[in-house]
């Protein structure tokens, strides 16, 4: 399976019902297993990418309410909050035994790849009808549902580390449509 990663990136959407992103962690936990689950989880709270989560050791993480990295696409230096999801996520890195990989490959010492949590979304997705999943649908939904409860365009456009906010709005699929909508009902 070859991932044209600039086709994926347009095509993906947020997950923009609050019962299919439950329906998409059951069916994490169900069909792929807690791993694939705590890296979605991670992502929807968090707005990182994927390649970004799959770099993180456990004991980067392990004990921990906020860390800091370097996006491997920027090179930006970001600050992490994890205490929303630390208790569960702490619990996760318990079973792990001892791996270094927070996500770690179920074949050889390494994470899972890029490829191997694309195939583990994609699948969970299917399982529970929810369309147009890939790599971004965790930045994408975060920065979705962050916009939909702050209003606040500059802090997630800051967030995501977008050089403007119309690249902030299109990335994460706020179309005229719900422009429109917010707009039909607008009265001063």
């Amino acid at each position: 399976m070859t991932v044209n990663k600039k086709t994926e990136i347009k095509d993906v959407q947020p997950i923009r019902s609050l019962e299919k992103i439950e329906d998409m962690k059951w069916s994490l936990k169900k069909w792929c297993g807690e791993r694939d689950y705590i890296m979605f989880l991670i992502g929807i709270n968090t707005g990182l990418r994927i390649g970004d989560l799959l770099k993180f050791k456990v004991v980067d993480i392990k004990g921990k309410k906020r860390v800091v990295i370097y996006e491997g696409k920027t090179k930006k230096k970001r600050e992490i909050n994890l205490s929303n999801i630390y208790d569960e996520l702490n619990a996760y890195i318990n079973t792990l035994g001892n791996t270094k990989w927070l996500f770690p490959s179920r074949k050889g010492d390494n994470a899972i790849s890029t490829t191997q949590a694309y195939r583990q979304f994609v699948k969970a997705a299917e399982m529970v009808d929810i369309e147009s999943v890939g790599l971004h649908t965790c930045r994408k939904t975060f920065g979705f549902w962050f916009y939909k409860k702050e209003k606040d365009i500059a802090k997630l456009q800051y967030i995501l580390n977008h050089d403007k906010p119309s690249t902030t709005l299109l990335y994460i699929g706020i179309t005229q449509e719900e422009v429109d909508d917010s707009l039909s009902t607008f009265l001063l």
